[in-house]
């Protein structure tokens, strides 16, 4: 289905209904039409409030591009005067389209820096649409505008959009609060009402055995490992489970200390950790991803040595157990078996459809470069790179970041069939209009919810598409899957809870 077909199926209505009375925040999966309900908002408002202006947000360029052209698409020329702001439109020009505009498509800091320097108000809005609302909490801007928004406006709206607005009931309260949120409408794949317009996706985890010989290099590491991670509970700095969530938070408290005032232990205790967070990287690359970001990874280490960046790193790469897991991993003539999977589950997919499109996420570019490579040998197979804007060292020269433009140019090659398959980093989960798939396969598993929500939405729109994870067993991967499907029935649960404590609170006043 294409997100803007113009006929609302039965949950848009009802969900467009309850968004007509109170602020809403919707939460929908990716591809089951989030972008009708803000249109059908859009035409409601627009028509009780003819004189007032509606403001669609969403937090990148590429994707507030997207909702401009899909509005101009739905609605009759000349219906209403539609404006696409930017940064690349001049403030002083953005002042003077404010002034005629009715439908105005921004980033949020355009209008945030905007209200900031009092180049116009938002007093005459009458339709805030927030877009991946879930960036309400950390995108300042979002809230901004929001706080604005709510000081200002006479006839207040908003319609807040997300297909993942976090996994704890704090969370999302937080974002509704940000945005004033009076009701939530929520619907999973699992819904009754979205069920029937959804194709089967079919999801299956492929588990691969963690080599013997990778185990044996995975134990050295892990002796220098629990010797650093011992030596910060006996210094007191660290406390209960090791995680690598928990060595970060630590490394920041001893920085915090540090600036307070330099003690030896902490002063050690820094070090220790930093060696510890090497170590527990270079454990994941050695697990989860491909032996060459591993031995990319040590190679840099002993660089940083060479250069003396850190005593720390001096000190490491002298160890007589990395030295000998730096030997086995340089000696070992082969990978790590979630390549030759991959390789099979691609030929397979395109001996049964040579038409075939295919995403693959992973989470580290060196892997994604190494994937790529590896598919490009096989015959009818035209593999790219789809990564961030950021310039990147990985130790076999820079790979430059993809521009915007490029990014554009690479999905309508995707989308022509000229390239058929998409390797991408995080940058592709979110928003950005890639045609359908037939399969999406995750290199390895995120401890993420939000994430893992917006992957999956790549595929089964339309047509049957197929979800495959790659875990190594025994290793972080299977701990990561675990995170993430928890995480995920703990959102769900969330927000089935804070919109029953709208619906009870609606409930009292009625009844006073």
């Amino acid at each position: 289905m294409d997100e803007m077909d113009t006929i609302p199926r039965d949950y848009q209505q009802t969900i467009f209904e309850t968004c007509k009375e109170k602020d809403c925040l919707v939460v929908l999966p990716t591809g089951t039409g989030k972008t009708l309900i803000a249109l059908m908002m859009a035409i409601d408002r627009f028509k009780k409030f003819p004189l007032e202006k509606i403001i669609i947000l969403a937090p990148t360029r590429p994707l507030i591009e997207q909702h401009f052209e899909s509005f101009k698409k739905s609605l009759p020329e000349g219906w209403a005067d539609m404006q696409l702001f930017t940064g690349k439109t001049p403030a002083d020009q953005r002042k003077k389209i404010w002034q005629t505009a009715e439908f105005i498509f921004s980033t949020p800091q355009c209008i945030a820096n905007d209200l900031e320097k009092g180049l116009y108000q938002l007093d005459e809005v009458s339709l805030l649409v927030v877009d991946e609302c879930h960036r309400c909490l950390k995108n300042y801007a979002y809230n901004r505008v929001a706080q604005k928004y709510k000081l200002q406006a006479t006839n207040r709206r908003v319609l807040a959009l997300t297909a993942s607005p976090g996994s704890d009931k704090e969370t999302i309260t937080k974002v509704c609060e940000n945005l004033g949120i009076e009701a939530v409408e929520i619907r999973t794949t699992e819904s009754a009402d979205v069920k029937p317009y959804l194709q089967e996706l079919e999801f299956e985890k492929i588990e691969v055995d963690f080599p013997p010989e990778f185990q044996e290099i995975r134990m050295l590491l892990e002796e220098i490992y629990n010797r650093k991670v011992g030596e910060l509970k006996h210094r007191k700095v660290l406390f209960g489970y090791p995680s690598k969530t928990m060595l970060l938070k630590t490394q920041a408290n001893l920085m915090n200390s540090l600036r307070r005032g330099r003690s030896m232990n902490s002063m050690l205790a820094v070090s220790a950790c930093a060696t510890a967070l090497k170590i527990s990287h270079a454990l994941e690359l050695l697990e989860t991803q491909t032996l060459s970001s591993f031995i990319i990874y040590l190679k840099d280490l002993f660089k940083q040595a060479t250069e003396k960046k850190s005593k720390g790193v001096q000190k490491l790469v002298k160890d007589p157990h990395f030295a000998k897991a730096y030997t086995l991993a340089t000696t070992l003539n082969k990978e790590h078996p979630k390549l030759e999977v991959l390789k099979e589950i691609i030929r397979e997919q395109f001996n049964k459809d040579t038409k075939s499109k295919i995403i693959i996420f992973a989470q580290f570019r060196e892997t994604v470069r190494t994937i790529s490579e590896m598919l490009n040998k096989l015959p009818g197979i035209k593999a790219e790179n789809f990564v961030g804007q950021a310039m990147k060292d990985h130790g076999k020269g820079k790979t430059t970041g993809l521009k915007q433009r490029e990014q554009k140019e690479m999905i309508k090659q995707f989308r022509e069939g000229k390239i058929n398959i998409l390797v991408a980093t995080s940058i592709a989960e979110e928003g950005l209009d890639i045609p359908e798939v037939n399969e999406v396969i995750f290199y390895e598993p995120i401890p993420s919810a939000i994430r893992s929500i917006q992957r999956r939405g790549r595929t089964a729109r339309l047509s049957k598409g197929s979800l495959k994870i790659l875990i190594t067993k025994n290793t972080r991967d299977q701990a990561y899957h675990y995170t993430a499907y928890h995480k995920e029935k703990r959102m769900y649960k969330a927000i089935d809870d804070i919109k029953k404590d709208f619906e009870s609170g609606e409930r009292q006043q009625t009844l006073l």
